[in-house]
């Protein structure tokens, strides 16, 4: 089905077919603006960073004559909107975590994080030496959108919690802030989830409208200030062990540029993944040293939880699978993540373990 079919015949159509509508581009001199809207707060560590650096990258190597103008989350519309605003032409691109977008279609899950799925290398080397940015793009064309991966936060912490968890049985009922597919895991242990844009999190868990929170690793959590509020920290989650970011484009509006433009933002974007990926993992140590030294309990989920975040997991994977495309998704990406795992496992693995052994 092509994606105008698909949205004269959904609920989506309404906005989305508005992208056969677009306003002209902002020309001046032969040159042109693009407008990007974000999921993220001005300046909120990682996340707006990747969002200004591919901008930067595409104006530099475009030697300015394709200029990206951001608005953060609530400069043109909300963090949750950016992708109708781009399906319907009232912005150009996005940047973002596209899980945000599982009420659009719940394969968007797998290009930033399912439950208990790829690692940051395991989902570089399916999207670009496997099927995963035809998928991405299979997906993107039904909403007319041409999508790049433009960053990664690597493994996200298990998160922020006013009171330990010692069993699954914690969960119930506890007000939870988790987007994605792990959000819908975590309902299955009886959580109530909220989905709050990051700019928002410290006010509600300082509030106590949610009694916890995950957001993304050590560094951009003490940069969020979590620790002034709580100092029960878990470490390892099962919901984002490498989560990808999105830049995604207007398909008519990506089409319209020169093939020279559009190498230059999927160029960009591919920058940005690997630069931002970097960015985190270089600052995510120190940046636990100091949360430690502040008097941050660092823990771990028992082994009990582990299994009830499993099965949970599990069942939500199970419950999308009479979507075709979903399946078809799911299945390259489990394929991939399992081949990939296999030799990273017994190499970088195995040495990893035996060099901590050796240096002590």
């Amino acid at each position: 089905m092509d994606r105008r079919s698909f949205l004269k015949t959904t609920a989506l159509g309404g906005s989305a077919a508005a992208a056969t509508t677009l306003a002209a581009p902002a020309y001046a001199q032969g040159k042109r603006t693009l407008t990007m809207v974000t999921a993220w707060g001005r300046g909120l560590a990682g996340v707006f960073d990747a969002a200004q650096h591919v901008a930067d990258n595409i104006t530099a190597m475009s030697d300015g004559n394709l200029t990206i103008e951001i608005k953060a989350a609530g400069e043109l519309v909300g963090a949750f909107e950016v992708f109708d605003a781009v399906t319907s032409g009232q912005a150009d691109m996005y940047h973002a975590a596209d899980y945000y977008f599982v009420g659009q279609h719940p394969a968007y899950a797998f290009f930033t994080a399912a439950p208990f799925g790829m690692t940051a290398q395991e989902l570089l080397n399916w999207y670009h030496h496997g099927e995963g940015q035809a998928m991405h793009d299979e997906l993107g064309q039904i909403f007319g959108l041409k999508p790049f991966l433009a960053g990664n936060t690597g493994a996200q912490a298990g998160g922020w919690f006013k009171k330990e968890i010692n069993g699954p049985e914690d969960f119930n009922g506890l007000k939870f802030r988790m987007p994605g597919l792990g959000g819908k895991a975590l309902g299955k242990l009886g959580a109530s989830v909220q989905n709050i844009p990051g700019s928002e999190v410290y006010q509600a868990l300082s509030s106590g409208a949610i009694d916890g929170t995950e957001w993304i690793g050590p560094w951009a959590d003490e940069k969020a200030g979590f620790q002034e509020i709580t100092k029960t920290y878990y470490t390892a989650g099962f919901h984002e062990p490498g989560a990808g970011l999105t830049l995604a484009t207007n398909l008519d509006v990506f089409e319209s540029l020169s093939p020279a433009h559009q190498k230059i933002i999927e160029v960009a974007a591919g920058d940005t993944h690997q630069w931002n990926l970097a960015q985190f993992l270089n600052n995510n140590g120190a940046a636990l040293q100091r949360l430690q030294a502040g008097g941050v309990k660092v823990m771990e989920f028992p082994d009990s939880v582990w299994d009830a975040f499993g099965k949970a997991s599990a069942e939500v994977m199970a419950e999308n699978m009479d979507d075709d495309l979903f399946k078809k998704i799911s299945d390259s990406y489990t394929a991939s993540m399992k081949a990939s795992s296999s030799w990273l496992k017994q190499s970088s693995g195995t040495y990893t373990a035996q060099r901590d052994r050796v240096l002590g």
